[in-house]
């Protein structure tokens, strides 16, 4: 009998997230682009959906820690990476960094981000208020690329429901993002709170009510990730993120490899080849040795079960450790975790990702240190103002009018698009730098991370050079 080749009927499309989320969840985002070069061909191999390659922390890390161009890295991989796309993380108006930018500074960052070889940007907004994506959506689509609209995954209690975060929620914010013009929309479980059970109704439900393909995004942190995986697939799911194996589960995504082995031969095969993994994991072993100092190492179990109490996403938790130790007070970890989730509560519920994660944890340590509200940081101040945007349930008037106490910032939330506040900003940053910004990607970067990015600058330009930003 002459053998065929049987094509799956329904193949799940498979993100590899390796080279971006995969390191910063277990490596503090340290590694560097020459250690990936060497897999970089191999994996345009696999038929990938797309890589995310760039965005999140990779841009800060990059300039202040590896001492590289934040800009260099896609353009690098675009020599390897012929076929498959290139995917970034990008969170609204905030961008890359850590608070707002001007409408101005969103459009040029956007506009550059395509033209060093990014072509889906996955756009998420901490408070799922989707103001906050409008600009980057409108400059994405201008540049004929791929917009990715993700909705923050987040909980009031242990299963999907309770007063906020119910099916009805994620329906309706999904198509919204359908509304806005997103070509796919992801739902983006940064904490790994999804329960297998949850994300089949999830995606029954979605399935039924939004057109365009539907991606999911998880975290191994509470150990279900593999398994919320497969019951998604059961469900429709069209496309997931992965990792390969060295850089896959505890704080990061589920393991690639075990995902390809249990779909062959089914209607959702992958189409991917095992063994062509295997090879490439060799070489994150390999380099692993450069690394391993900044794994989380302080728990014997590779998976936090109480991430189902605090929520706490993977790379939060990395930074509480080392914000901690810093502090000689890692032993007060168990009273932070209590801490945020009531910092969060107070806070309106917010989502628990980059910033509003670090905003609230920030806040629970100083009241742990301190006391409740006794030293309050800025960018909380921020938030209950309103300039992050509007929290998923209101935030006590007394509560907030304490906060707010002097600020000079305005004592009275406001309801507007937080955008709207902020004037143009690069004409003036132009007029600030100076000769130090040497092209616009300096002038931009320095925009984000004016401290740190002026430092690097210094070092890359102490041979002298003049030329002016442009």
């Amino acid at each position: 009998m002459k053998n065929t080749k049987v094509f799956p009927a329904n193949p799940i499309r498979i993100q590899d997230n390796t080279l971006r989320d995969g390191h910063q969840s277990i490596y503090a985002t340290r590694m560097k682009t020459e250690d990936m070069i060497p897999i970089a061909e191999k994996m345009d191999q696999c038929g990938f959906w797309a890589m995310e390659v760039w965005g999140g922390a990779t841009f800060d890390t990059m300039h202040r820690f590896l001492g590289e161009d934040p800009w260099s890295r896609p353009r690098i991989l675009k020599k390897y990476v012929k076929k498959t796309p290139f995917t970034m993380l990008l969170r609204g108006q905030n961008l890359v960094g850590y608070r707002h930018y001007a409408d101005d500074v969103v459009r040029a960052f956007v506009d550059k981000s395509c033209e060093i070889g990014i072509d889906i940007f996955r756009c998420f907004d901490a408070l799922n208020d989707f103001r906050n994506i409008e600009t980057c959506v409108e400059r994405i689509k201008a540049n004929g690329k791929h917009v990715e609209g993700a909705v923050c995954y987040s909980l009031t209690e242990s299963h999907l429901g309770g007063e906020i975060y119910t099916l009805d929620f994620y329906v309706a914010k999904a198509k919204e993002l359908e509304s806005m013009g997103a070509d796919t929309i992801c739902i983006k479980d940064m904490a790994g709170l999804l329960s297998p059970y949850d994300a089949y109704d999830l995606f029954t439900a979605l399935k039924k009510e939004v057109k365009v393909p539907l991606h999911l995004h998880t975290h191994y942190t509470s150990g279900m990730g593999s398994m919320t995986y497969l019951k998604a697939i059961e469900a429709g799911v069209d496309i997931i993120d992965t990792c390969l194996a060295p850089y896959a589960l505890r704080t990061s995504m589920p393991a690639l490899e075990p995902i390809v082995a249990a779909l062959k031969g089914s209607e959702r095969d992958s189409g991917i080849d095992l063994y062509s993994l295997l090879e490439m994991s060799k070489h994150l072993e390999q380099i692993a040795p450069k690394y391993e100092h900044l794994l989380a190492n302080q728990k014997l179990s590779i998976i936090d079960s109480e991430v189902l109490a605090h929520q706490i996403p993977g790379g939060m938790i990395s930074n509480l450790v080392s914000q901690l130790k810093e502090m000689n007070a890692l032993h007060r970890m168990s009273e932070i975790h209590q801490e945020i989730v009531q910092t969060r509560k107070d806070m309106g519920y917010p989502p628990l990702v980059t910033p509003s994660s670090q905003i609230i944890g920030s806040q629970a340590v100083l009241n742990v240190l301190f006391g409740r509200y006794v030293r309050i940081s800025n960018q909380l101040k921020d938030l209950v103002l309103g300039l992050y945007g509007k929290t998923p349930v209101p935030i006590d008037k007394e509560l907030s009018a304490k906060i707010l106490k002097n600020y000079k910032r305005g004592q009275e939330p406001i309801t507007c698009r937080p955008a709207d506040l902020l004037a143009p900003e690069i004409e003036d940053a132009k007029k600030t730098i100076g000769d130090l910004a040497h092209t616009d990607e300096d002038l931009l970067a320095w925009i984000m991370f004016p401290q740190t990015m002026e430092k690097y600058l210094q070092e890359k330009y102490r041979d002298g050079a003049t030329q002016s930003a442009s």
